[in-house]
Parts: C-alpha cells; sequence; structure tokens
C-alpha cells in the first residue's frame, strides 16, 4: 500500500520516528518488526540531502512508505525532497491557511501548483514519458501533511482541512502548547481545544489525522477521536528504552540490584 492509499483509509496505521539511524538495514528492520510507514525527520535529526536520498531508497528497497519532515516551507526544501523521491512531505511551522496554499503551490505540478520541473530522476525512477503524464503521476502520488503546531494553524484549520489536496493533518503536540503559551501544559482547555477542532476538522473533510506518541497506553483513547496514523516513539529512544529494561531485568534477577541503577 502507498502513503496515498493509507491517507484515503482510517484504517490504523503505526510507524515510528527515523531521527537518527541513517543506515543501509533500517527500513528492512522496522518492516520486519510490523511497521506501516516511517517518519523521516530532517528538521531536527540533521540529515541533510545525500543522507535523505540514501534513506529514501533504503525504505523503498523494504517497500516501507515514507514520509519526511522537510525543514522549513521553502520551496527549496520541499522541491528537493520531492525530487529525491519522498511520496509525502511535512512542512514545520505553518502560520496559516497562506501559508498551506503556498506549500501546494511548491509541491504540485502544473495545473495544480507551480513545482519546479525536473523529470527522469529519483522520484519517477529514471523513466521517460510524456510530460502531461508524468506531472498527473506525480501530482496523484505525493501526500501533503500539515503539522498543526502553531496557533496560527489551529485558528485555520477548519480552512486547511477543507483543501483537496491536504492528504493529511499531523498534531505537533508540543510545540502546539508552546505556540499557545502554556508549554507542555497538555491539559489545559486552550490546548484540548485546539486539538478538538483539529479533531472535528478532520472528521468534517475526511481527512487523516496523526501524532506522535511515547506510551502505546495512550493510543486507544486518540484512536476512539480519530487519529489513525500513529508515530510510536523514535529509533534513539527505542533502542535506549530496550537496552534500559533489558539491562534492569538482568541486573535484578543476577545481582539483585535496584531497575534505576545506571
Amino acid at each position: 500500500m502507498t502513503l496515498k492509499e493509507m491517507t484515503r483509509s482510517r484504517s490504523l496505521k503505526t510507524g515510528t520516528f527515523v531521527v537518527e539511524f541513517n543506515t543501509p538495514g533500517i527500513g528492512h528492520v522496522l518492516k520486519a518488526a510490523g511497521c506501516d510507514f516511517a517518519f523521516l525527520d530532517t528538521e531536527h535529526s540533521g540529515f541533510g540531502m545525500d543522507a535523505l536520498k540514501a534513506a529514501l531508497r533504503y525504505m523503498e528497497a523494504a517497500g516501507l512508505p515514507t514520509l519526511v519532515r522537510v525543514p522549513s516551507g521553502e520551496g527549496h526544501h520541499v522541491n528537493r525532497a520531492l525530487d529525491a523521491g519522498a511520496e509525502g512531505v511535512m512542512v514545520p511551522k505553518a502560520e496559516s491557511l497562506a501559508d498551506v496554499q503556498a506549500l501546494i503551490q511548491v509541491s504540485k505540478y502544473p495545473p495544480e501548483g507551480e513545482r519546479g520541473v525536473a523529470l527522469s530522476i529519483q522520484h519517477d525512477r529514471f523513466t521517460a514519458g510524456p510530460v502531461a503524464d508524468k506531472f498527473s503521476a506525480a501530482n496523484d502520488r505525493t501526500v501533503l501533511a500539515v503539522l498543526v503546531e502553531t496557533r496560527g494553524a489551529a485558528e485555520d484549520i477548519d480552512a486547511i482541512a477543507a483543501l483537496p489536496e491536504i492528504d493529511l493533518l499531523w498534531i505537533g503536540h508540543f510545540d502546539l502548547s508552546v505556540s499557545l503559551g502554556i508549554p507542555g501544559e497538555f491539559d489545559h482547555p486552550a490546548f484540548k481545544d485546539a486539538v478538538a477542532r483539529t479533531e472535528e476538522a478532520a472528521r468534517r473533510h475526511n481527512k487523516s489525522l496523526g501524532r506522535l506518541i511515547m506510551d502505546p497506553a495512550a493510543a486507544p483513547a486518540l484512536f476512539g477521536a480519530g487519529v489513525d496514523f500513529f508515530c510510536y516513539s523514535g529509533d534513539a529512544w527505542l533502542l535506549q528504552q530496550a537496552f534500559r529494561d533489558g539491562a534492569a531485568t538482568i541486573r535484578a534477577t543476577c545481582t539483585g540490584e535496584a531497575a534505576g541503577h545506571s
């Protein structure tokens, strides 16, 4: 199933955040673990273009659909990720409907947008073909995700969700709380209201909705609220947690040391 096909279904999809391990086996490791998709970050990871291109090939080899968060909504960031073969892009810090409309313009070929033309490269597997067919295929394939992590995006969310070119809404919970002036206060009424409005917009306009979670126990309530894309933790954190738990068990069972030993 492609990333686009996933966004057209409200069935549960579970993936993880790739922020550290850009290794040749990462796609197959995640696929074998049962991942439905990968969330590849280039905003905070430090991955450059060469790393991104390599990681996308690793994911393709494993048949693992991949969403790429680009560093900004600037055309050169969005276009390079799409040209490198990203199935979908997510732009951080969208502040308004106008910002999202600008994303559409730089992401879609004419007549839907004004994406810079580059054909017979990574995104179309270096194949030849009629220009009109190439434009149509790229537009159909490309998933656009809006990261709702600012007050402005939350306020404009119904108009944003109504855009036919937008496939996926994603709640950036921590930055959203900061933008609302309540850092980390996820029980604050203002935060809950922004989240509820985003959930309602996704339902009203039949759009997929995603969130990052660190605890699987949080998933059922969120799924009930309409979240269908779950990004469970991330590569570095999962490795740390698995080792921490295993090492604590070894110490406790072999020497009687407390689980908190470090």
